[in-house]
């Protein structure tokens, strides 16, 4: 999603006209169209004022991190509901086989047989979703308990790489291909993260050496 549409889905989302939403942030309702059909970006004196009104980061908004995170744990919800729906549906089906069996298969011990296997692959199915949906609750919960140092330099991160955006596109003009700027500024803050965990390891691994002496 591009920053034009994920400015308006914003808007939308306060249940605001494009006038209000200008009054606020002191531009003009042409200004807010423009930004909106993707014919300008927000100036830079706006993009913390329009992260401020709608309680975002700038990241968030201009890299549409927060949208990427939403999707993925609606998916991962929409993707266990499914799975649950399955194994009801199997769970279902496996009783019929017992009750259809002597009629259809003239020997009831098949359908006995479709039973436990159906009922099997329905177990297993929500045994499977139930785990995977608590890891990616537990990852998510990791990412809120990052390190505040790692969430600081990423932010610092993020706001150098803005203000680089901005200077790059404003002079050059080549919007179309600025956005490569974000790429690098992902790329550092995996590297920052990965540096800090390191630490982080050496610290623990060096504070179990201590204790063991």
């Amino acid at each position: 999603m591009n920053i034009s549409k994920r400015l308006f889905n914003l808007r939308k989302e306060k249940n605001l006209s494009q006038e209000e939403l200008a009054n606020v942030l002191g531009v003009s309702r042409q200004t807010i169209s423009k930004w909106e059909t993707g014919e300008s970006n927000p100036d830079f004196d706006k993009i913390i004022p329009l992260c401020e009104f709608y309680g975002i980061t700038s990241d968030e908004l201009l890299s549409g991190k927060k949208d990427i995170v939403e999707a993925k744990k609606e998916e991962n919800r929409n993707n266990f509901a499914r799975n649950m729906a399955i194994a009801i549906g199997l769970y279902i089906i496996s009783v019929v086989f017992v009750v259809v069996s002597d009629e259809v298969f003239n020997q009831e011990i098949i359908g006995i047989a479709l039973f436990f296997i159906v009922n099997a692959i329905a177990t297993s199915l929500i045994v499977y979703s139930s785990i995977k949906y608590k890891r990616d609750k537990e990852n998510e919960k990791e990412e809120k308990n990052e390190n505040p140092i790692v969430k600081q330099v990423c932010g610092i991160i993020a706001l150098v790489g803005v203000i680089a955006y901005l200077i790059v596109s404003f002079l050059t003009g080549a919007w179309h291909i600025s956005w490569i700027i974000f790429i690098i500024m992902g790329l550092c803050c995996a590297v920052a993260k990965l540096i800090f965990s390191l630490k982080e390891e050496t610290d623990n691994n060096k504070e179990g050496s201590d204790n063991g002496e």
